[in-house]
This record gives structure tokens, C-alpha cells and sequence, in this order.
């Protein structure tokens, strides 16, 4: 009886402890505009090694079906924190939101026009008089921007035909698009996983063309980390920004440079992901993040410019954002903490390494 007594006093105190502990750490949302996946790696690695915990930060990671976006989420204040692209936080904005962008976390732009390459659509001239696909939601202003450089615009048809499409690309495999939009981490890797039906082996890269959006002009900023700037003006939440970015920015370079174990980290989260689809998405993400050369998450003011540009362009924005849309002293801030920890925070000698798919992503 008295060692069953001492056993339960001693497990109480285990537990109290705990509890104690967790009582400590200030609850934060992180409102991400997809579900679990590499896009999202750095947040889920810092979560689950500890990097938000170190910072004081209990974080609950809240996934989305694409009809939530995380602008609207943080602007009613349902999550501190958000994940989103460019366009829709300027949207926003423009709408009274009043979000701040606090980190730029890709550097480039993930989107691609995907055909099938016996279509011979090699360049954005290739496209006249095409049927194109293009995703909603915020996600299709760098497909619109496409018109403009044809010396159309996305809504007369002039030039091409704009449908929208689903998250995905059954449309384009079953030819009722001539090019489909897609992120070069998520669907594009999908299809390298699929078995073409003209050979009865899994498609090849020479199967497709893509239209980087990067390389034609058209590319707008992507996933960023936003807050509501009345929340960040509040006592103490500039300490809980600054302890969210140094723990993500951690996540971030050690998916960098640990990019197998947090593949392995997302299957433990959700085994049905997919090994190699996972270990595709993982390479590309890094590609849109690394080298960061002034630091990950500081803005390229030319890429900033091309987003603001295209959007007055075609009227998704009335006026340029007003100035405090984005900020970076706390970002700075993180950079400078992870750089005394001895940490690389420009990736300038990383490389990307060669991923093969596999049948399903499996």
C-alpha cells in the first residue's frame, strides 16, 4: 500500500509539473490556407521539436480547405498568426483589415501553367487562344496578369479563355483545359506520382510544359506570416511575434538542412501524405525559400513592387498599400538571435537535391 501511495504521489507531482509548465506557455493559432503538407514544414517541425515551446509559445495549427482564408481568420481575430499569399492580405487590407505582413517567408513564387507538351504550349504566346485554368479564392491574379503580357485582359477573352478550376487537375487530364494552373510543390509532383495511360508507366517530366510565373514576369509573393496590427500593438504580443518568428525561422532551416526528418515528421502527423510526394514538395518549398540573401523572411522590394503593380493593374487594388503593410524589425530581431546561435539564415550554399516520384506519392 505504501509503495502504491508513494508511486501516486510521485506521479502526481510529475503531472503538476507538467501542468505548471504548460500554464507558462502563452496559446497562439496559426491559421494556415491549406492542409498539413511540406508548403507548410517549418511550422509543424518548430511545433513539434520543442521551437515554439523555447519561446514560451503553446501554438495550435489550424488547416483549411481552401474556401478559409487566413486573412479573413486573423482579421476577425480567430487566430494570431496566419499563413497566406500577397494578394489576398492586400485585398484585405484594402477592405479595412489592417493586417501587417511580418515575414516573407517565400521568396519566389510557386505557380505554373501546366500543359501537356504534345500541345506544344512552350511560351506564353502559346497560349493564344487556349483554354486556360485558373484557381479562385486570391489564388488567380498571376494567371490574369498572364493576359495583360498577351495585351489582353483576363475578362473579354480575347486572347484566351479563362475557366475556373478545382484544386486540382483532373480538368487538365481529362482535356477540357489546354493548360491548367498549378503549384510546382503540390500538383505538379502529383502528377509525376500518376501512371500515363499511353504507356502504362508513371509520368515523366518531358510529358509537360510549365510556365513559371517567375521567369515570365506575371509572379506574385506567396506564403507569408500576417497579423492584425491592433493585436500587435497590444502589451506583450510584439514578445509572442518575436518568440513565433524565431521559433519558425528555426523550423524553416532546419527543414533546410534536415529536409528527410521532416518529411519523416509531416507522416507521423498524417501517414496518408505520401513519402515521395512529400520528399518532392519538400525540395521544391526549400527551392521557393533558399538562399535568402538578405535573410530568410526579409522583402525583396522588386518582387513587393511586381505584386503591388499587377494587381492595380487589372483592379484587384485601388490604391498602393498604405505604408506599415509590411514590417521587418522583429523580424530582424529573430535574424540577429538566430545568427549569435550560430545558425545560417541566407542558405547561400544550399542545393537542392534530385527527387524521383513514385506511383501515388507513395
Amino acid at each position: 500500500m505504501l509503495r502504491i501511495t508513494l508511486l501516486s504521489v510521485m506521479l502526481a507531482l510529475v503531472v503538476g509539473n507538467a501542468l505548471a509548465e504548460d500554464d507558462n506557455l502563452a496559446p497562439v493559432r496559426l491559421q494556415l490556407q491549406w492542409v498539413t503538407q511540406a508548403q507548410f514544414a517549418g511550422y509543424y517541425v518548430a511545433n513539434e521539436l520543442g521551437f515554439y515551446e523555447e519561446e514560451g509559445l503553446a501554438v495550435t495549427i489550424l488547416e483549411s480547405d481552401g474556401d478559409i482564408q487566413p486573412a479573413d481568420i486573423v482579421a476577425a481575430g480567430d487566430a494570431e498568426f496566419g499563413v497566406t499569399w500577397l494578394p489576398k492580405t492586400l485585398i484585405a487590407n484594402e477592405r479595412g483589415a489592417d493586417l501587417v505582413n511580418i515575414a516573407q517567408i517565400f521568396q519566389r513564387s510557386g505557380t505554373v501553367l501546366i500543359s501537356f507538351a504534345e500541345t506544344g504550349i512552350e511560351s506564353i504566346a502559346d497560349l493564344v487562344h487556349k483554354t486556360v485554368g485558373y484557381w479562385p479564392n486570391g489564388n488567380e491574379f498571376e494567371v490574369y496578369a498572364t493576359t495583360f503580357v498577351l495585351g489582353s485582359d483576363p475578362y473579354s477573352g480575347e486572347h484566351l479563355l479563362l475557366v475556373e478550376q478545382p484544386f486540382h487537375l483532373g480538368p487538365l487530364l481529362d482535356g477540357e483545359l489546354d493548360a491548367g494552373q498549378a503549384l510546382i510543390y503540390n500538383w505538379y509532383g502529383r502528377l509525376l506520382g500518376m501512371t500515363n495511360p499511353a504507356t502504362g508507366e508513371l509520368y515523366q517530366e518531358a510529358d509537360f510544359n510549365l510556365i513559371d510565373m517567375n521567369e515570365i514576369g506575371t509572379a506574385m509573393l506567396q506564403d507569408h506570416i500576417i497579423v492584425l496590427d491592433d493585436w500587435l500593438a497590444q502589451e506583450g504580443n510584439e514578445a509572442l511575434a518575436l518568440g513565433f518568428l524565431t521559433a519558425t525561422l528555426r523550423g524553416w532551416i532546419y527543414c533546410r538542412d534536415h529536409a528527410d526528418d521532416c518529411v519523416r515528421i509531416l507522416l507521423e502527423i498524417d501517414p496518408a501524405l505520401g513519402e515521395s510526394h512529400q520528399q518532392w514538395q519538400m525540395n521544391e518549398v526549400n527551392k521557393l525559400i533558399w538562399p535568402a540573401p538578405k535573410g530568410i523572411g526579409i522583402m525583396d522590394g522588386e518582387s513587393w513592387d511586381q505584386s503591388v503593380e499587377w494587381l492595380l493593374t487589372f483592379g484587384a487594388l485601388d490604391d498602393k498599400p498604405a505604408p506599415g503593410a509590411y514590417r521587418e524589425d522583429l523580424l530582424a530581431r529573430a535574424l540577429a538571435s538566430l545568427v549569435d546561435d550560430g545558425l545560417d539564415v541566407t542558405g547561400e550554399d544550399w542545393q537542392a537535391a534530385t527527387v524521383a516520384g513514385r506511383a501515388g506519392g507513395q
